[in-house]
């Protein structure tokens, strides 16, 4: 077990969650280490379950207590309020950062949810197994990439989706076919408060020459048109139909915009870093500021990509 953040503080449920094996547990954890941002309170608790008995006899546990909780992947594409987050955090980490590969003929490969998406990439390119090269450069795992639904250059996850195991709020196990599932842009419309532990994905199987020449071209593309050495969230808002966020924002005059220690990116609109000490409310008055000059410029309402997450009142 993790150590508490307060010698002999000992909430009831921490109290009960620490006897989980398989379980890490830490009260009043600071969050902005996890996350590519690198902003954000602190949790109430943050729980990192490192196999499927855990999880499960964590959200058993959370369930009975009817306390509140949040996935939480890379961090790539979620922001924590300043005042932190009320609850439970959950990470997965041990059994769920494995990949299964199937080497027979029929391409497969089951990735754990807390497996980087840019691993699986490379993984899957040094084995000849083609259908992810689009994802090189999504900073996120592969739980987040499911439930956003991540794409780019005009592909995206649900078309490589074969099968989903998830354990349910009340710690049952489900497997969901891509029958059963319902794609659309940015979201998998996974049941509420279902924890993703891992995706089986329908690959093809090519020369693994070719298909790290394709992964190459595409990090090239993206390093030459996102920012880099900073920290950021990856894109902030979604396209809207028939358009670009990035291409709105900049020609809303907003490039370079700064609030504080961070920026709307001179590179990219639709990025924003942080230069170092950035509050989480200073990237959300960027936010709010980019959706008011594209509204105002262009009628044009932008939808965060990125999760507000946490305390936000205060």
């Amino acid at each position: 077990m993790f150590p508490m953040s307060t010698a002999g503080d000992y909430s009831p449920l921490a109290a009960e969650l620490s006897k989980v094996s398989g379980l890490k547990v830490k009260m009043a954890e600071p969050l902005a280490r996890y996350t590519s941002m690198k902003v954000g309170g602190s949790a109430d608790y943050y729980a990192e379950a490192e196999n499927d008995a855990a999880l499960a006899e964590l959200l058993r546990i959370l369930n009975r207590h009817q306390e509140s909780f949040w996935p939480l992947g890379n961090g790539s594409n979620v922001l924590i309020s300043d005042g932190g987050v009320r609850g439970v955090i959950i990470r997965l980490a041990g059994e769920f950062k494995k990949i299964r590969w199937d080497e027979a003929d029929t391409a497969k490969v089951t990735a754990g949810a807390a497996v980087s998406m840019g691993k699986l990439v490379r993984d899957a390119a040094r084995r000849g197994y083609a259908g992810l090269e689009f994802a090189e450069g999504i900073p996120g795992s592969v739980g987040g990439a499911l439930y956003m639904n991540a794409g780019a250059y005009g592909s995206e996850l649900e078309q490589v989706v074969d099968q989903v195991e998830l354990m349910t709020s009340r710690g049952e196990p489900v497997c969901l076919t891509r029958a059963e599932m319902s794609f659309s842009y940015r979201d998998c419309h996974l049941p509420s408060g279902a924890v993703v532990m891992r995706v089986r994905m329908g690959l093809r199987k090519e020369e693994p020459a070719q298909v790290s020449v394709r992964v190459r071209d595409l990090a090239r593309k993206r390093k030459a048109s996102q920012p880099s050495g900073s920290p950021n969230s990856g894109s902030m808002f979604r396209n809207p139909p028939g358009d670009y966020a990035g291409r709105l924002i900049d020609a809303a005059g907003l490039k370079g915009t700064r609030v504080g220690a961070c920026q709307i990116s001179e590179r990219h609109g639709n990025f924003i870093v942080n230069h170092g000490g950035a509050k989480a409310i200073e990237v959300r008055q960027l936010m709010e500021l980019a959706q008011r000059e594209v509204h105002k410029q262009f009628g044009i309402e932008l939808v965060p990509e990125v999760k507000l997450l946490g305390d936000w009142e205060s």
